[in-house]
């Protein structure tokens, strides 16, 4: 699996600096990928340049994640990123008829998805939802006790802000992640700018962003994949069978011994239900 992970490009959007880039052909049908939480696009790397040899695939960090800009009084929340979500398929070409990409959204990129589809118009050929929060209640149990309590998270020391966050994150894979994997994305929120922003961006976050559009999910009229892992102990796979039974038409694959990071505990598994399902030429190879 490929490790180097650069975003070469910026956009200024409405809550900040959003850093991003384009892999694959410039002419071939576009695919946008959505991280969720507490990570960035750097879990979607092996997918993205696999489905990079027929696609043209957008990946970009939010606001407030990964690359992206972080700041203290920065709008980080699932309304604000839906929002950049729609202004980035404009800046990218991608809102003419014809021209709208097929969509892959993990975690909380789901509801980023949903909102910027049912909200704000934006228009999505196909839509992939990998293990998304979509539906109440969410938050695990150490998401919640964080909400709960930022302001006093926020004051622990560095190494043990550090040691919080690995074991939270660790608990995403029923694998194990790579040490390497592991550190890498821990690092992001670590420093001067990243640990204020890992807890800006649980602070903001709640059940009301899916409440706003949980109900009308019955009016997607596109093809939609529910994507999840069984072992998923943040989202539980029951979540999986409610969601697709709320979507008209939807399809449901589960992936068996695959926790919430999907992409790092089973890759191949995952690019290739997004290859079949996003279809095009040789829809069947890796």
């Amino acid at each position: 699996m490929t490790e180097r992970w650069d975003l070469d490009r910026t956009y200024r959007a409405t809550s900040g600096e959003v850093r991003w880039t384009a892999l694959g052909p410039p002419d071939a049908p576009p695919v946008v990928l959505l991280h969720g939480t507490p990570f960035s696009s750097y879990v979607w790397r092996g997918a993205a340049h696999a489905l990079a040899v027929r696609h043209r695939v957008h990946v970009w960090d939010m606001p407030g994640y990964g690359a992206s800009g972080k700041h203290e009084g920065q709008d980080v929340s699932l309304a604000a990123q839906g929002r950049v979500l729609t202004e980035l398929l404009d800046h990218w070409g991608l809102t003419a008829p014809g021209s709208e990409p097929a969509v892959v959204a993990h975690d909380f990129g789901g509801c980023v998805a949903l909102r910027a589809h049912l909200l704000h118009g934006a228009r999505y050929r196909r839509l992939a939802l990998v293990d998304a929060l979509a539906l109440a209640p969410w938050g695990s149990p150490a998401y919640r006790l964080i909400q709960e309590h930022h302001q006093v998270f926020e004051r622990l020391p560095p190494a043990l802000h550090r040691g919080m966050v690995r074991e939270y994150i660790r608990s995403g894979s029923a694998t194990g992640l790579r040490p390497e994997v592991l550190e890498r994305i821990v690092d992001t929120w670590c420093g001067a700018d990243g640990q204020p922003a890992f807890y800006r961006q649980i602070a903001q976050n709640d059940q009301r962003f899916t409440d706003e559009i949980e109900h009308r999910y019955g009016e997607l009229e596109l093809p939609v994949l529910v994507c999840w892992g069984t072992e998923d102990t943040w989202i539980p796979v029951g979540r999986a069978h409610e969601l697709a039974s709320r979507i008209p038409g939807a399809e449901l694959r589960l992936i068996e011994g695959a926790g919430h990071l999907v992409q790092e505990d089973a890759p191949a598994e995952l690019t290739a239900a997004l290859l079949g399902f996003l279809g095009g030429p040789r829809a069947g190879a890796l």
